[in-house]
């Protein structure tokens, strides 16, 4: 019997960010984690922020409640998760990675909707199985909270769930934070390439999903920074807590 309490509750949704206290600047390192949490809070969730420091028994109690899992930008991902020598890779949060891939864990095995965000993206990618162009000449202007971000045209592929959630099935301007990719080649069997953006390195695929018709969504682009990202955008993350609803 469904517990009344449960159902008339905000989904609970974690939300994996760097450390603060890890960071040269911690300040903004809050900053940019508060973006993440009101990307979904102001849809009706409750953010749950984990780090590599949260305590082990608040992180596993965390994640066996929670509704939905976003995995935020960041560091990049150890090399060594996809079986590669480090070769382009920079800033390289092996703490982070850890607790991301037993997030991942948990998530797979309870079937909880998942939304990745730039390094999110890619660590989908990574832990479906897939790799990363380790970096892309020319593709990430200044950082942000330092200047006009750089962007790029993105290509939404028609009939995926990410169009769906989108509204929309045709080109948008996006913001571009990264050093590294995803070409076709390195996309895991189980997902398939929602988005495209051309690069010096050939066309990157910047939005993946599972293959199976889960709520499990990537994106390259950082839609949590709204002064430079499309109002469509606003729907994805409206229909990531909806998604997170349905598990309560």
């Amino acid at each position: 019997m469904t517990d009344p309490a449960s159902v008339n509750r905000p989904p609970r949704i974690v939300v994996t960010v760097a450390a603060p206290e890890d960071s040269s600047d911690p300040a903004l390192e809050r900053r940019r984690g508060d973006n993440y949490a009101a990307s979904i809070e102001r849809h009706g969730a409750v953010a749950v922020r984990l780090t590599a420091r949260t305590p082990a028994a608040e992180r596993d109690a965390a994640l066996a409640a929670m509704d939905g899992l976003m995995f935020s930008g960041g560091a990049d991902l150890s090399p060594a998760l996809y079986g590669q020598a480090v070769d382009g890779a920079t800033e390289i949060d092996e703490a982070r990675d850890a607790l991301e891939a037993a997030a991942w864990a948990v998530a797979e095995a309870r079937s909880v909707p998942v939304l990745g965000i730039c390094r999110g993206l890619q660590a989908i990618n990574v832990f479906s199985g897939g790799t990363i162009l380790q970096h892309v000449e020319g593709h990430v202007g200044a950082a942000w909270g330092s200047g006009p971000p750089a962007t790029h045209p993105l290509e939404i592929v028609a009939g995926t769930q990410l169009a769906a959630a989108l509204g929309i099935a045709e080109e948008l301007e996006v913001n571009a934070y990264h050093h590294q990719g995803i070409l076709a080649a390195d996309l895991a069997p189980g997902l398939t390439a929602a988005a495209w953006a051309d690069s010096p390195a050939g066309p990157l695929v910047e939005g993946a999903e599972a293959r199976d018709g889960r709520f499990v969504i990537g994106v390259q682009c950082h839609p949590e920074r709204t002064e430079s990202t499309p109002e469509a955008f606003e729907r994805l993350f409206a229909a990531f807590v909806a998604a997170a609803s349905t598990r309560r």
